[in-house]
């Protein structure tokens, strides 16, 4: 196991390098960036032009001389002066010191942006990896048990209309249907306008109050997926040769389920931890942005329209690494569910 790990942790380089390059190239083909912005602002600023009537772009040779030296100076500014790859190894030379640059929007170290982002984020990835556990593993072992009964059909139906439905069309029915007609829960934010002079038990009354509408679209998908699985390998390992044995000793059906049948059934499962420790640093897009969560799922969105190669680049670090410790973490973890599984 320690040789697998460690050959494991070796892989994780040019796998990071990969991962991190590609992101680095796409962001740089991309039409725009951060010179054209700040271009613009220049240009409808009244900045740039030559003092007189011409509005800043375009017009004599004079002007075009002034601009150019104005794109150069601000391709230099933001370092996109060099070639692409040249600014990539730069960048990884960068980040073994954990400098990631400032960013073009806060004009403050994209980390510092980050950091101050990531509590939303963490709070809403914890409360989503403990609820969807608690409400998979146990409906998916209910499931497996009562096959084909009406519970199991029953449930199936409700699952697979859940999962059916976009997390954008979830979101904006609890808002419409919850918080517009019946004034239940707030539109969006994460506290209310008074937060600070309220109590400690009303900040987190208050807390809870804003949290249950985007968690409930956060929780819908995750477990739905979750408790499928959990049903599927449930079923495959009570309908295997040991379990017959077992059954035929005369254990109690509950013995049989959760003593020998559940450890080897939650294998597969454990499959699914790396995937949520992307949620604590990626958060989400959509539900950030529709519920006004200034978290790190919606810093990453306006960065995407900012241009703000800084924040992303370190998002997008950030995210490979904690995916890709997560896989194997994930991989720890079959071992410890079943010690009979060799890494080789």
């Amino acid at each position: 196991m320690i040789v697998y790990i460690v050959r494991r942790l070796f892989l994780l380089v040019p796998t990071f390098i990969g991962i991190t390059l590609l992101t680095f190239l796409l962001i740089n083909m991309a039409p725009g960036g951060p010179v054209e912005q700040r271009l613009q602002q220049i240009r409808f600023g009244g900045g740039g032009g030559d003092g007189g009537g011409t509005g800043g772009f375009g017009g004599n040779n004079r002007t075009s001389a002034v601009n150019d030296e104005i794109v150069q100076a601000l391709k230099k500014q933001y370092g996109l002066d060099k070639p692409v790859m040249e600014r990539y190894f730069i960048w990884l030379r960068n980040i073994v010191r954990l400098d990631f640059g400032d960013s073009f929007t806060y004009e403050e170290p994209a980390m510092d942006v980050i950091v101050s982002k990531f509590p939303v984020s963490l709070q809403f990835g914890i409360a989503t990896l403990i609820l969807v556990y608690m409400i998979s593993i146990p409906l998916g072992i209910q499931k497996a048990i009562k096959e084909g009964g009406t519970f199991d059909k029953t449930s199936s139906l409700v699952l697979y209309t859940a999962y059916s439905i976009p997390p954008i069309v979830l979101a904006i029915a609890l808002i419409v249907l919850l918080a517009g007609r019946l004034d239940l829960f707030p539109i969006g934010g994460f506290k209310s306008d008074d937060y600070e002079s309220m109590t400690t038990m009303g900040k987190i009354l208050d807390r809870t109050h804003h949290f249950i509408l985007p968690l409930i679209c956060y929780v819908f998908g995750a477990f739905t997926q979750l408790t499928m699985l959990t049903r599927n390998s449930m079923l495959d390992v009570i309908k295997s040769d040991y379990i017959r044995t077992a059954r035929a000793k005369g254990l109690t059906e509950r013995r049989v389920n959760f003593k020998h049948a559940l450890r080897n059934a939650l294998i597969p499962v454990a499959t699914g931890l790396s995937g949520f420790f992307g949620v604590f640093l990626a958060g989400s897009f959509i539900i950030e942005n529709i519920f006004d969560l200034d978290g790190l799922g919606q810093l990453g969105y306006n960065s995407i329209f900012a241009r703000d190669f800084n924040v992303l680049m370190a998002q997008v670090f950030l995210s490979s690494l904690v995916l890709l410790f997560g896989k194997l973490f994930s991989d720890i973890v079959y071992v410890l569910i079943d010690p009979r599984i060799d890494y080789k």
